[in-house]
């Protein structure tokens, strides 16, 4: 028999009795478990896809349940409470921790990190998820059980992540305002079992504070920074790649200012942080050349989602100065869920895209489901808005935001998730 080698690991190819080419395999193929587990950011993205449903699907419950009554279990805590912990904790951290698993040994040259940390970690954070969903209709000690598994995972990323960080010989700017970053998230995951346990409302709410202003809008900043000029560099003709060094110190320190402010019941002079900030992130959409990413869908989806925390923090200065100049707040959450739905999910949405078809053997293009996964997110956003600025309809505008997300993120789950428990289009390993 011909035997010859084949460039997919574990086949070759030989010719049968009949003269005919055949694929015979050279080695066990490799269980769905252990391509699972064959790369950090497999198990974690997969996990952060599925929350990306089940969070929302269990937010559109609790808004039918508040024009139906009794039409939903009651939850232990306030519905509003429940939703922005699960938002916060229950669908970025998968990203932001398979994501940095990742490139952190790449970025600085360190050792990788090993499938039995981030499996852990994976199973940590889903464990602690999964205990949170029973807890919200059963039980209080099982909401603080939740927050003490989240930060034993929490925990183990950091140690992995400063772990590599340590070793590594080459360091830039990024990575240890990441730490101080990953660190924060911690503190706002501590900060709410203190207030589970304590039952201090006041404790929920600076947890929430922190986890967004302290770690996920500088994490998904400072990612944006470091990687939309590399990626835009690769596109667009003749571009000059801008990293602006002082965009990160100055968006970090106004993003803990804002959360200060909020923190001391100061929102009408929040504009004093708001506003740097979104002149800041206006300007690095401005020189990342925003207009000139549409020569590629993929990259496009990048520009566009970061373009949000512009206009985020300018609706968050408008309602600081209308606060301060009326008295009255006009806005509501329209800048929060910009911010949000915008720009954080915006990110997940491109970034997860593009690391997955680049991880799994894929060309780096964004097909039509992707695309319309991200307009959809848009025209989320800007339902979810709307509904704060008319109040009269604002029940029946916030379910078709939770609707609108639904239709367009599932059909994106559906077709990114499944590659993870596939082995490389291009026969790589990872």
């Amino acid at each position: 028999m011909n035997i010859k080698a084949s460039e997919t690991p574990g086949v070759c190819h030989a010719r049968d009795a009949h003269g005919l080419m055949v694929r015979m395999p050279t080695q066990p193929l490799p269980t769905r478990w252990q391509i699972l587990r064959s790369a950090p950011h497999r198990p974690l993205f997969l996990m952060g896809m599925l929350q990306v449903v089940l969070v929302m699907g269990l937010w559109l419950v609790a808004l039918v349940g508040r024009a139906s009554p009794g039409a939903s279990p009651a939850m232990l805590l306030p519905p509003v409470a429940a939703h922005g912990f699960l938002v916060l904790y229950g669908i970025f951290p998968f990203f932001v921790f398979g994501f940095l698993f990742t490139v952190y040994p790449r970025w600085m040259e360190g050792p990788t990190i090993g499938p039995r940390i981030y499996s852990l970690v994976a199973t940590l954070l889903l464990a602690g998820q999964l205990i949170w969903y029973v807890g919200l209709y059963a039980a209080t000690g099982l909401l603080a059980l939740a927050l003490i598994v989240t930060l034993v995972g929490w925990g183990l990323a950091l140690m992995a992540l400063y772990r590599c960080y340590r070793r590594a010989p080459r360091h830039g700017t990024h990575e240890p305002l990441l730490n101080a970053a990953l660190a924060a998230g911690a503190l706002g995951v501590a900060l709410h079992l203190a207030g589970i346990v304590l039952d201090w409302p006041q404790w929920l709410a600076a947890g929430r504070e922190v986890a967004l202003w302290l770690f996920l809008v500088p994490v998904v900043f400072l990612v944006a920074h470091r990687m939309i000029p590399f990626f835009s560099s690769s596109i667009i003709m003749n571009y000059l790649m801008v990293r602006p060094a002082w965009g990160p110190p100055l968006i970090l320190a106004c993003a803990m200012a804002h959360a200060a402010l909020e923190l001391a019941g100061l929102p009408q002079w929040r504009f004093l942080a708001d506003t740097p900030l979104a002149v800041a992130a206006l300007h690095h959409s401005w020189v990342w050349q925003f207009r000139a990413s549409f020569h590629a869908r993929l990259l496009a989806m990048l520009h566009i989602a970061f373009l949000w925390l512009g206009i985020a923090m300018t609706l968050y200065a408008l309602q600081s100065v209308l606060l301060l100049a009326t008295a009255t707040d006009w806005l509501g959450r329209a800048p929060l869920h910009a911010l949000g739905i915008g720009f954080l999910t915006g990110m997940i949405v491109a970034m997860g895209s593009r690391v997955t078809l680049g991880h799994s053997g894929h060309a780096l293009a964004a097909d039509a489901l992707t695309w319309v996964a991200l307009l959809g997110l848009n025209a989320t956003a800007i339902t979810r808005l709307t509904a704060e600025l008319m109040p009269a309809y604002s029940a029946g505008l916030n379910v078709a935001a939770a609707t609108l997300w639904l239709v367009f993120l599932v059909p994106w789950v559906a077709r990114y998730a499944p590659l993870f428990l596939r082995a490389r289009a291009d026969g790589r390993p990872g």
